[in-house]
């Protein structure tokens, strides 16, 4: 009797237990009720704008009361979120240090000034400034239609003024709401002319002062931001590396986007997202000594990124190490192999002052194009600079050496400091050292085998070899 009981009780205590467990898994972490009067729309779908697109995550069909419900497991991360309907028709709202669980009800007229929300400061805030916006808007208009052209000019400036000194009142009265950091986050920074004693600013000065400051008004520890539309976010950060970082050197844009990188939550989405997209960036960059910055983002971050699937990581680690030995400033590893002629050529005892390393093959229709151009412009600056060429075969087999036999001879690619190689015998794994992808492949090194230019076509090695020459000639004089 007493173990019945025992058993008994210690079910009740599992039943206890268990239930609220059972209940536990099914808890909703996000209920949001939408009623539009007057809509007609079988099916309403909620999404999330993430950095240049936007993400649905749930689909809501009417209830017999005319709602549409949407409810999940889903932890719903902060940012703007919106409603659309298959037409296209949005509102937008957003989710910001509150339980998401708001209800909607607004008109089918104007699904943003009509909207009315429960449960949430946040939205309402939102949606009051946008009706007060657009009375403003509405009585400048009304302004607007009694003046004549000349009175149209000279209220314009004072229209702006008041849009601004509106959304300017919003911002500093209250800070912390998402819509006042989110507009705040679209203000550039405010670049001084002089310093306080009134010395003017150099170019220079203005140009460090915009770079180090230029995410002043952007919350990158605020994960947010990564949540808003494209034009808050994704393209400010574009316009940094496409524009205001465009003609830096590397190790300035290293320094930059170090700063960047640590001023987000570590391992957060913001961070993960301007990692993987600066790391993207530079990776396909056609500046020549870019590739240093990739190397730089790869294994100062990406190799511990906890978050990365471990395959990604060993990829890029990879990639990025061998392209480490490659960079602008490295001595090019050695490379021996034979000429057309069975002869055997070392690449570091060249004796040249510079030396194209060139990897190609005759089947590569760009190398087609290519290669002559360069041979052309080769010839040219042999006739005054010590100059070699170690041009490889990458493509060594019996077909194909028939072919590189057959290019060579047509265009004339036979001089004696232009050295064809087949790259089917050589002291190493010249593809995966050199890691040779694509073709053609051209880098430029001085005596010393050090690679002072790459990524070269016939105009850049032009540009190169006058530029390295002038500077010869000036260290000389």
């Amino acid at each position: 009797m007493k173990n019945t009981a025992k058993n008994i009780l210690l079910a009740l205590l599992l039943l206890v237990v268990t239930v609220p467990v059972a209940q536990a898994a099914r808890k909703e972490n996000y209920r949001f009720v939408l009623t539009i009067d007057g809509n007609k729309d079988s099916v309403i779908m909620l999404g999330h704008y993430y950095a240049s697109g936007n993400r649905v995550i749930d689909t809501a069909r009417r209830d017999n009361r005319g709602r549409f419900v949407f409810s999940g497991n889903e932890i719903l991360k902060p940012g703007m979120y919106f409603f659309v309907n298959e037409k296209g028709n949005y509102v937008e709202f957003v989710v910001y240090n509150e339980s998401p669980f708001f209800t909607f009800h607004t008109e089918q007229d104007d699904w943003t000034l009509r909207m009315k929300v429960e449960g949430s400061r946040q939205n309402t805030l939102m949606f009051n400034y946008q009706r007060m916006l657009e009375r403003i808007y509405s009585d400048i208009e009304s302004q607007k239609a009694t003046m004549d052209s000349a009175q149209l000019a000279s209220f314009a400036p004072r229209a702006v003024a008041i849009i601004d000194s509106a959304r300017l009142d919003f911002v500093n009265t209250y800070p912390n709401s998402m819509v006042a950091r989110v507009m705040k986050a679209t203000l550039p920074p405010e670049v001084p002319v002089a310093d306080p004693d009134g010395t003017p600013w150099s170019r220079e000065q203005r140009r460090e002062y915009y770079l180090d400051h230029y995410f002043d008004n952007i919350p990158l520890d605020d994960e947010m931001i990564i949540r808003t539309p494209k034009n808050v976010f994704y393209q400010r950060v574009m316009d940094y590396i496409d524009n205001a970082l465009k003609y830096a050197m590397p190790d300035e844009v290293e320094r930059h986007l170090d700063t960047i990188l640590n001023r987000a939550t570590p391992d957060g989405d913001v961070y993960q997202w301007l990692l993987l997209t600066f790391a993207q960036k530079y990776l396909q960059s056609n500046v020549m000594s870019y590739d240093q910055v990739y190397v730089h983002l790869i294994l100062k971050y990406y190799a511990n990124a906890e978050w990365a699937s471990p395959s990604s990581v060993e990829q890029e680690v990879d990639r990025a190490t061998k392209w480490e030995r490659l960079l602008i400033g490295k001595e090019a590893p050695e490379l021996m192999m034979y000429d057309t002629l069975r002869y055997l050529h070392s690449l570091h005892r060249m004796p040249a002052d510079y030396k194209l390393l060139i990897f190609w093959s005759p089947s590569c229709g760009h190398c087609k194009e290519i290669i002559p151009q360069v041979y052309e412009k080769f010839v040219e600056y042999s006739q005054t600079v010590s100059i070699g060429a170690y041009a490889v075969l990458t493509e060594p087999d019996t077909n194909s050496v028939k072919q590189w036999k057959k290019f060579i001879k047509e265009h004339g690619i036979d001089n004696t400091r232009w050295i064809n190689l087949n790259g089917g015998e050589a002291n190493i794994d010249w593809r995966d050292v050199y890691d040779v992808q694509t073709t053609p492949q051209i880098y430029l090194l001085n005596a010393e085998n050090e690679i002072i230019a790459k990524k070269l076509d016939a105009h850049l090695f032009e540009l190169v070899m006058q530029s390295v020459t002038k500077e010869d000639n000036t260290t000389k004089q």
